[in-house]
C-alpha cells in the first residue's frame, strides 16, 4: 500500500478527491452550450441548474447513506482520517438557506463559505472555478427549490493542523489558481464543450490526476491517473496500454452512458458516478467529452519490468478455480455480461488498488437505463482468498493475454484489506 507519508500535504491527495450526484427524474434538458442561457427566466435557470448538478455529481457526495438527498454527512475516507459533506438544502440553519447568489459563488470559484471560513477541497472546486457565473446561479437556483431539511454538521476527523481549516489559506495561495473557463478559439465548439465539462462540473481530473506532495494537481502530466476514495481511477490520457489510446470516441460514449462496452465495465467509485451522473447527460455532452478527452496527449510508456515464472503459475491456477468461470479462460469476458479483462486499460493501471478492491470486496455493474437496468454483481474473495494469493491473482491477470503491468506484493494486499474494512461502509 501506498505508505501514509508524515506532511500535512500528503493528507490533502485523499481531501482533494470527492465522488458526485444524480437526479432520479430521467428528462434531461437539451445541451446547453458554453455561455449560452437555456432559456430566460427563473425556470429556465432551474433546469439548466438541475442538469448541471447531475453532472457535477453532487448528490453523491452530499447525501449519507439512507440519508435525505442533498443534506450532506456522507464520509469521504482519507487515509488519515474521515470529511463529512456539508448540508446543501436551503435550510437556514444548518444547510445554505441564507446564501445569496454571490455567496455561492465565491464559495464555487474561491473555496471559502458565507462566513468566510475556507473549505477543503474534498469540494471540488479548484474545479468548479472553471464554471461560468451563469451556470454556478442556476445551480443555485436548482438548489433552492429542494426541501430544507434540518442535518447538523459533523464535525470532521482530521489531525492537527489539517483539522484548522486556515491552513488552507496557505494551501490557496501555493497552488490553487482561480478563474472561469475560456474557451481555446483554435478549437471547435464541441471541443471546448468537453474541455468545459472535464475541467469544470465534471472534475474529472479531482481523481484522474497526479498529485504532489501536498495534494495539488499536477498540471504537467494532468489526467494520468490518480488516487480516490481506495480506489485508483486510471490514465485519461492517449497511452495504449493503460489509457483511452485504444478507445474510440464511441467506446468512451457508451461507458459515460451505460458504465460498460467492449473493453472494460466501471468499477470502484467510478461505477457509482456512472449509475448517478454520466448516465444522465445528453448524448451530445458525452460525445463532446469524448472529442475532448482522445485530444490528450499520449504520454511516454513506463517500464513495468519482468515477473517471477512462479508468480504466474500460481496466479494462472487461482484464475482457473475462481474467475475463469465468468471472465472465461483467455479473459475475453461475456458481451454484455462479464467485462474482459485482457488487453484493459482499468487492469493494466499504474496502480493495481481498484482491481485488488474488487477481488476484494466484489463489484456491480451500474444500473442504467441505456445498459443493464439491474446491475449484475461480482462477489468478493476478502473471506475467501488470504493476502498472498490474491496478489498472486492480480498479478497474473495484469500479465496475462497480453496484459503487462507490475506486480502486485501481498504487503499492498493486506494494507488495501485493512484500509476498506476501516473505512466508511467497508
Amino acid at each position: 500500500m501506498r505508505k501514509a507519508a508524515s506532511t500535512a500535504g500528503v493528507l490533502l491527495v485523499a481531501a482533494l478527491c470527492t465522488a458526485c450526484s444524480h437526479d432520479r427524474d430521467l428528462t434531461t434538458p437539451s445541451v446547453v452550450q458554453l455561455g449560452e442561457r437555456m432559456s430566460p427566466g427563473p425556470y429556465g435557470d432551474i433546469a439548466r441548474g438541475r442538469y448541471l448538478v447531475r453532472i457535477g455529481d453532487c448528490e453523491a457526495c452530499h447525501t449519507a447513506p439512507g440519508g435525505t438527498p442533498y443534506a450532506g454527512d456522507r464520509a469521504i475516507p482519507t487515509p488519515f482520517g474521515t470529511i463529512y459533506s456539508s448540508n446543501i438544502t436551503p435550510d437556514a440553519e444548518t444547510g445554505i438557506g441564507r446564501w445569496n447568489d454571490a455567496d455561492f459563488y465565491r464559495a464555487m470559484h474561491e473555496g471559502v463559505d458565507r462566513e468566510g471560513n475556507h473549505l477543503y477541497p474534498a469540494f471540488p472546486y479548484p474545479w468548479y472555478t472553471r464554471l461560468s457565473r451563469d451556470d454556478v446561479r442556476a445551480i443555485k437556483a436548482y438548489l433552492d427549490t429542494l426541501a430544507p431539511v434540518r442535518q447538523a454538521r459533523r464535525r470532521n476527523e482530521l489531525p492537527w493542523p489539517l483539522d484548522r481549516r486556515g491552513v488552507m489559506a496557505v494551501w490557496n495561495g501555493l497552488y490553487f489558481q482561480d478563474g472561469t473557463y475560456r474557451s481555446d478559439p483554435k478549437r471547435s465548439a464541441q471541443w471546448n464543450r468537453g474541455a468545459y465539462l472535464v475541467q469544470g462540473a465534471g472534475h474529472c481530473g479531482a481523481c484522474h490526476s497526479k498529485r504532489n506532495f501536498a495534494g495539488a494537481t499536477d498540471m504537467d502530466d494532468p489526467f494520468s491517473g490518480g488516487f480516490a476514495e481506495n480506489a485508483f481511477a486510471p490514465s485519461l490520457a492517449g497511452g495504449v496500454r493503460d489509457g483511452l489510446g485504444s478507445w474510440s470516441e464511441q467506446d468512451i460514449v457508451q461507458y459515460l452512458g451505460t458504465g460498460r462496452n467492449d473493453r472494460t465495465a466501471a468499477a470502484g467509485p467510478m461505477a457509482e458516478v456512472v449509475e448517478q451522473s454520466t448516465q444522465y447527460m445528453s448524448e451530445a455532452d458525452r460525445r463532446a467529452i469524448a472529442v475532448y478527452l482522445k485530444s490528450l496527449p499520449t504520454p511516454k510508456e513506463a517500464s513495468v519490468g519482468s515477473v517471477d515464472r512462479g508468480t504466474l503459475d500460481r496466479g494462472a491456477a487461482l484464475y482457473v478455480d475462481n474467475c475463469a468461470g465468468c471472465h472465461l479462460a483467455e479473459g475475453q469476458g461475456e458481451l454484455g455480461a462479464f467485462p474482459p479483462l485482457r488487453q484493459s486499460s482499468a487492469v493494466q493501471a499504474r496502480s493495481a488498488d481498484t482491481l485488488i478492491g474488487v477481488i476484494l470486496q466484489g463489484a456491480r455493474v451500474p444500473a442504467t437505463l441505456g445498459g443493464d437496468p439491474t446491475g449484475l454483481a461480482m462477489q468478493g474473495f476478502a473471506d475467501r482468498l488470504d493476502d498472498a494469493q490474491i496478489a498472486d491473482l492480480t498479478t497474473y491477470i495484469r500479465n496475462a493475454w497480453g496484459n503487462q503491468a507490475k506486480a502486485v506484493d501481498a504487503d499492498r494486499v493486506e494494507d488495501l484489506r485493512e484500509t476498506l474494512r476501516k473505512s466508511p461502509g467497508g
